[in-house]
């Protein structure tokens, strides 16, 4: 079972129908007995960085969050805030991240006016590495973003895709078990359901 984390924000809805549209199973939860039997977790997110950590620090979920992330080692997928959450930190707020991938969330600023923040629509993704989040996906696929802010790793090794948006930014992340997309999957039609199946079946 999949369990989409419900610490307070996020398409929480939007996500589990399509997972229900690929034909896997998933379930809302803050219970922490039901994210406990989770052979999966996804952490979704739309909004600012400090009130989600705000939420999860504030809860009773940081803890178990933790032990299935760094110790359990089961398959976690952060979407959109929720890949940011993953990191050291973002400039948007003060507050520390999870940390499980050791990267920091910065602040899109360009010069050209033409450059638009937030960045947001469809764009490609530039696959850098092998992995089975994605199987079936290459650099004509093509993803539905909203974001401010992006994502850089310290290593190169934790970047799976880049996408270009004035410069080329990491877009999907992983380290080990822990897995991120700035992008909203469950907005991207085909492609997003091909990953968000890719996810069911690590």
């Amino acid at each position: 079972m999949i369990t989409i984390v419900n610490y307070g924000m996020g398409n929480l809805g939007s996500v589990l129908n399509m997972f229900k549209r690929v034909g896997v199973k998933a379930q809302i939860s803050s219970n922490i007995n039901e994210i406990e039997k989770s052979e999966k977790l996804l952490l979704p997110g739309v909004g600012a960085f400090d009130a989600a950590m705000e939420l999860i620090n504030n809860s009773e979920l940081l803890p178990i969050l933790n032990y299935k992330a760094k110790e359990e080692k089961i398959p976690i997928l952060g979407i959109c805030l929720g890949m940011q959450l993953l990191t050291n930190g973002s400039e948007e707020g003060g507050l520390s991240g999870l940390k499980w991938i050791d990267a920091d969330t910065l602040k899109f600023q360009f010069e050209d006016n033409n450059m638009k923040v937030p960045h947001m629509g469809w764009n490609f993704i530039k696959p850098q590495l092998a992995s089975p989040l994605l199987t079936e996906l290459n650099n004509e696929s093509k993803f539905y973003f909203v974001h401010s802010y992006y994502v850089k790793c310290k290593n190169t090794e934790n970047a799976l895709a880049s996408t270009q948006y004035g410069f080329d930014f990491h877009s999907i992340i992983q380290y080990e078990n822990i897995f991120g997309a700035q992008f909203h999957p469950e907005k991207s039609h085909k492609f997003g359901m091909q990953l968000l199946t890719n996810f069911s079946k690590i």
